[in-house]
C-alpha cells in the first residue's frame, strides 16, 4: 500500500470551497480572520470548523472536539482543501479518533506543517498527497509563504531555485517527497504512521530543539535504516536551536551531514521551508526532481 502511487486531489479553481480547522493549539478569531480574507481574494469560499475557536487548556477544544472537526473535514462532500489553523502540539492525540475512508470518495488537499506532520504521515499511509505549507494563522504575516501555497493549490508551475550551501552534497535525483517536522517523524517511529523513506526524497525541518536531541533523532533515523536508501535529502529550516552549558560542538546542519555523508545521494541544506519566513510550499507524496551542484540547487515538480 505504501509503495503505490499517491492520489493527487484535484487542484483548485475559483469558486471552490476550502475549510479551516484546528487540530492542535488554540488560535483566536483575530488570528484567523486575515487568512479568510486572503482565501476569499483568491476566489474561494471558506467554511470554518464548528470547534475552531474553542479552547481546552492549550488546545483548540478537547481531543474529541478537534477530532470531530477533522472528521467533518474528511467527510465534506464539496471542499477541495483543508487548511489547519496552527501547529504547536496535539494532532497526534486525535489522529486515531477519525476515519479516513471517506477521502477515497471526497479527496482533498490537507495543508499545514510542524505538528501537522502527524496528519500528513497518516495521509501518506493512506496514499494521499498533501501539502507542507503555511498555517492559517500565518497568512497575513507571511505573504511569500501564502503565495507559494496558492501556486501549489492552483497547480501553477512549481520550480524553486535554492541558495547554495557549502554543506550541500552534489547530485541529481527524482522521487516522491515525504517528511516534515523531524521531531514528529521521530515520534511516529514504530507506529502505523512510521514514515516510509526507501527510494524517496526526504524533507526535514525543526525548531527550538536541543542540538543533542537533533543528534539523537538523526541517529534513530540512521539506525532504523531510514537514511540509507534515500533518493535525496532536503534539509529545511533548523530554527532557534538550543545548546547546553557545555557546547555540543556541532550545528544542527553539521549533525545532519555527519549522519548522511557516507551515502551516495544529493543533499540540500537551508531549503526555505519550515519555521522560517519564506516557508515554500512542498507537495508531499508527489514525485519531484532535485538537482544539486556547487553553483545551483533546483527543485521542481
Amino acid at each position: 500500500m505504501k509503495n503505490e502511487l499517491k492520489i493527487l486531489p484535484k487542484y483548485l479553481n475559483k469558486g471552490d470551497t476550502v475549510l479551516i480547522i484546528a487540530t492542535a493549539r488554540a488560535r483566536n478569531k483575530e488570528a484567523i480572520e486575515p487568512s479568510i480574507t486572503i482565501l476569499k481574494q483568491w476566489g474561494l469560499k471558506v467554511e470554518l470548523g464548528e470547534n475552531l475557536f474553542k479552547t481546552h487548556h492549550q488546545f483548540a477544544g478537547t481531543d474529541l472536539e478537534r477530532a470531530n472537526d477533522l472528521q467533518w473535514a474528511i467527510n465534506h462532500k464539496t471542499a477541495k482543501a483543508v487548511i489547519v489553523a496552527g501547529g504547536g502540539y496535539g494532532t497526534i492525540r486525535i489522529i486515531d479518533l477519525v476515519d479516513f475512508k471517506a477521502l477515497k470518495k471526497y479527496p482533498k488537499w490537507f495543508v499545514g506543517y510542524s505538528d501537522v506532520t502527524a496528519l500528513h504521515a497518516r495521509l501518506l499511509h493512506y496514499n494521499f498527497a498533501c501539502i507542507h505549507g503555511v498555517l492559517a494563522f500565518q497568512f497575513s504575516k507571511n505573504k511569500f509563504a501564502s503565495n507559494s501555497l496558492k501556486n501549489c493549490l492552483f497547480n501553477t508551475s512549481i520550480k524553486y531555485n535554492i541558495p547554495v550551501s557549502s554543506l550541500n552534497i552534489s547530485g541529481a535525483c527524482k522521487g516522491e517527497v515525504v517528511g516534515g517536522n523531524l521531531s514528529l517523524i521521530y515520534a511516529l517511529s514504530g507506529s502505523k504512521d512510521d514514515l516510509e523513506t526507501k527510494h524517496k526524497i526526504l524533507f526535514i525541518e525543526d525548531i527550538d530543539e536541543q542540538l543533542y536531541h537533533i543528534d539523537r533523532m538523526m541517529l534513530q533515523l540512521k539506525r532504523s535504516g531510514k537514511l540509507k536508501n534515500l533518493k535525496g535529502l532536503i534539509v529545511g529550516g533548523m530554527s532557534d536551536m538550543k545548546d547546553n552549558a557545555i557546547p555540543f560542538g556541532k550545528t544542527a546542519q553539521e549533525i545532519i551531514l555527519e549522519s548522511v555523508k557516507e551515502y551516495n545521494y544529493p543533499v540540500c541544506f537551508n531549503f526555505p521551508a519550515g519555521h522560517i519566513d519564506k516557508n515554500l510550499a512542498i507537495i508531499l507524496g508527489k514525485k519531484a526532481t532535485l538537482k544539486v551542484t556547487k553553483t545551483s540547487v533546483d527543485f521542481f515538480y
